[in-house]
């Protein structure tokens, strides 16, 4: 039997390794077609919003949109000021993120640094399981036992009628408590160990070593968490058109009085009645074209934070 010549490579290939190529290119495919998919998709989400919003600005000037105080576009005298339901917008966001930021936090640091393994396990399920409640119970929970409720409680403050734009933020807030604790709680489990121990090994207590090395570290995650749930306090509907009511849009900031946020305009309005091709049709694309990007803007500032504030690890 002929020898290979010396030092000739004698190593053979390994059985399934064409496959396993083969494999790995298939795998690859799969995800850059997806990749291409929502690519495709938001193209498309904002090739929607844009045809009619120009041409509703055919007829309506930006500074009347957005400066205007008086939103009526249906009635017989039509203004187009986006400015109230902005407001009311805005409000329900604020409000939530004053509910979720300081429970979602909490719970975070509870779950990352002080409970236990079985505690944990008993609880983070729980949390994720109360992101998926449906927006129209918890609109229904804010009508029919958080208002009754917070007027029993405060019954000095002007509650004038069944719906609170409030109400209604704090709602919100309490539906995004869970994404901002459960992102929150993963960033802060990832930094590592060693960064504990040694604070510990100075003579750090668990308070410090949380606030001054674990928070610091995990803020990049933190930030991101804020950030999604801020995206899906701006895009509720349901729970501000149950709780906060689909009336007439005033520019008011009263917290206990009813008021039309961007989401609940389009979710009342949007429902077939209106004649396609006229003005008011239009609105519901204009008024999606602002919240896009304001949605946008919001999330530009939130990577820039992110980038400027993450940390990392080897």
């Amino acid at each position: 039997m002929a020898t290979p010549p010396a030092g000739a490579d004698q190593r053979r290939p390994l059985a399934g390794a064409g496959s396993s190529h083969l494999g790995e290119k298939s795998i690859k495919f799969l995800l850059a077609l997806c990749a291409a998919f929502s690519i495709i998709v938001t193209t498309g989400i904002v090739v929607a919003l844009v045809v009619p919003t120009v041409s509703f600005f055919g007829e309506i000037t930006f500074s009347e949109f957005l400066f205007g105080t008086v939103w009526q576009p249906a009635f017989a005298n039509p203004s187009f000021g986006v400015l109230p339901i902005v407001v009311g917008t805005l409000i329900v966001v604020v409000t939530a993120l004053l509910v979720a930021i300081p429970i979602g936090l909490a719970s975070a640091v509870y779950l990352s640094e002080y409970a236990s393994p079985r505690v944990r396990k008993t609880i983070k399920p729980v949390l994720e399981v109360l992101e998926g409640i449906p927006t129209v119970a918890i609109g229904l929970f804010a009508f029919f036992f958080m208002r009754p409720i917070a007027e029993s409680l405060f019954p000095f403050f002007p509650w004038e009628t069944p719906f609170s734009i409030g109400i209604a933020g704090m709602a919100v807030g309490l539906l995004i408590v869970p994404l901002v604790a459960s992102v929150s709680e993963d960033a802060m489990r990832s930094v590592p160990g060693g960064l504990r121990e040694g604070a510990y090994a100075l003579g750090s207590s668990k308070m410090r070593v949380t606030l001054r090395v674990v928070f610091p570290a995990a803020i990049s995650g933190i930030i991101a968490g804020i950030v999604l749930g801020t995206s899906r306090a701006i895009g509720e509907t349901m729970v501000v058109l149950i709780a906060a009511g689909a009336g007439n849009p005033n520019l008011t900031f009263d917290w206990f009085n009813s008021a039309q946020t961007m989401t609940a305009y389009i979710g009342g309005t949007a429902t077939g009645d209106i004649p396609q091709g006229t003005i008011v049709y239009d609105t519901i694309f204009a008024v999606g074209t602002l919240l896009f990007s304001m949605t946008l803007v919001m999330n530009i500032i939130a990577t820039r934070l992110v980038r400027r504030f993450r940390e990392v690890y080897e």
